[in-house]
């Protein structure tokens, strides 16, 4: 028989407001191409899990702090205190030929939520030699929620869950607010209150708040459906395995000079190759037939590469989904060097010029990303292993690890987290069909790669 799952008690839930601060002044803030594009997939999930927390904070001190310093910073990124507003534009016939999504910044507040899970450890949810634990998912808020449910859901919710020894922080971010720079962007600076001194409320890295808008255009975006109905859908995958796979500096070192000396070349990067031992290690667990095609796609932010560059600290969305493409036979029948090549010019050419054209078609034809448009025969590397993630302390110390919940997961999908022990190293988190993920396990050139967990 089974274990059955175990129990998650929600304890509380309320809104926390921002404090008081001049950001109030901005009643609407309208959204660029990158973030309406965003309305129909889910919110981003990810969490902390925090272990030795002291003896002498007790929890309702602990829920104290979290609360009085997201208020604070909500102040500051004070657009995730507020709720998506669209507005019906009607073309000369009477009828809705448009639709005007915003941000109704009045303070509405986000979620807090505390929730027991008494029976849990933390090794519970580290499981580092298991797939994740599917009750890890409880921790988070929101699951089966799209971005456009935060017309009346808050565009931020947290979850603190008390385990029988540590504890888990999550935030559920709507993606049309921002991307996963911003949402890292967002954690540290809240950790970065948590942990200051009573009264100070300053941050390092304030947020740019101005949304950027190609030439020629100017807000809001029109999108071409009379009614949200016409984009919404609600992707429901199919059963998966959800596993971490961990790659210590000296494997991906070995990877990078490896795909390097094949291509004779020494401008591939160890992300670029690691890339391409998923995409091809995947692929060949799939047993697809050699003429079909196949990607490698990998989120890639814009800000660095605009001339002029956004500022790291752009708070929204700047990302795309780029991608190196090419068929079953190419890609078994060439080695690692070669795919990685393919990913490595994929990169090279996300030039300025190439961003701007992108956005220049999507103002000319605006739409609403499908989230079950994903290629099942491609694979998606998602998040990065650059986010601080593992610089969120709250003041109880570094996180033991880094989960995510359920939300924006396909067949394929692959997020990418810097390695607890930092150096370079990088865990990634597999999304599979059972199947695949069992040839996965046993794929030789992939396991080879793959490094023990640290101790």
């Amino acid at each position: 028989m089974a274990t059955p799952p175990p129990m998650i008690l929600q304890v509380s839930k309320c809104l926390v407001k921002p404090s008081s601060c001049s950001n109030m002044a901005i009643k609407l803030l309208h959204l660029a191409a990158w973030d309406v594009a965003m309305l129909s997939p889910h919110y981003i999930q990810k969490g902390l899990l925090f272990a030795n927390i002291p003896p002498t904070l007790s929890i309702e001190t602990i829920i104290h702090r979290l609360k009085s310093s997201l208020s604070v910073a909500l102040c500051h990124f004070f657009p995730l205190a507020g709720r998506l507003r669209t507005e019906k534009v009607l073309g000369d016939n009477g009828k809705v030929s448009s639709l005007q999504v915003s941000i109704d910044c009045t303070s509405q507040g986000a979620e807090f939520i505390y929730a027991v899970a008494h029976d849990v450890t933390v090794t519970d949810v580290l499981a580092p030699s298991d797939d994740v634990p599917s009750f890890v998912q409880s921790f988070f808020p929101f699951n089966g929620a799209i971005n456009h449910d935060g017309h009346t859901l808050p565009l931020l919710a947290v979850q603190l869950t008390q385990l029988s020894d540590g504890l888990f922080v999550a935030c559920c971010f709507n993606h049309v607010v921002g991307d996963g720079t911003s949402y890292w962007h967002f954690f540290n600076a809240w950790a970065e209150i948590a942990r200051a001194k009573d009264g100070d409320l300053t941050i390092s890295r304030p947020p740019v708040h101005d949304r950027w808008f190609i030439e020629g255009e100017s807000p809001p975006v029109n999108l071409p459906y009379s009614d949200p109905e016409e984009y919404i859908e609600r992707y429901s995958p199919p059963q998966l395995r959800e596993k971490l796979f961990h790659f210590s500096s000296q494997s991906l070192d070995e990877l990078k000079a490896k795909a390097n000396k094949e291509c004779d070349t020494n401008t591939i990067s160890s992300f670029q190759a690691l890339s391409s031992l998923m995409w091809r290690s995947i692929t060949r667990a799939r047993g697809l037939p050699p003429y079909q095609k196949t990607s490698c796609r990998l989120a890639i932010q814009n800000r660095s590469r605009l001339q002029p560059p956004l500022s790291p600290d752009y708070f929204g969305n700047s990302i795309y989904a780029i991608a190196a493409t090419t068929t079953v036979g190419e890609l078994m029948a060439h080695g690692l060097g070669w795919a990685a090549l393919l990913v490595h010019q994929s990169v090279r050419s996300h030039t300025d010029d190439a961003i701007r054209e992108l956005v220049k078609k999507y103002h000319e034809k605006p739409f609403v990303y499908p989230l079950s448009g994903f290629d099942k025969y491609s694979v998606m590397m998602g998040s990065s292993p650059r986010f601080d993630m593992y610089g969120c302390d709250f003041g109880w110390g570094k996180a033991v690890g880094l989960r995510s919940g359920a939300a924006n997961k396909f067949d394929g999908k692959v997020s990418s987290y810097p390695g607890w022990e930092g150096g370079g190293s990088v865990d990634l988190e597999v999304c599979l069909l059972p199947e695949y993920m069992a040839l996965l396990e046993v794929d030789e050139e992939f396991m080879d790669a793959v490094s023990p967990p640290p101790n």
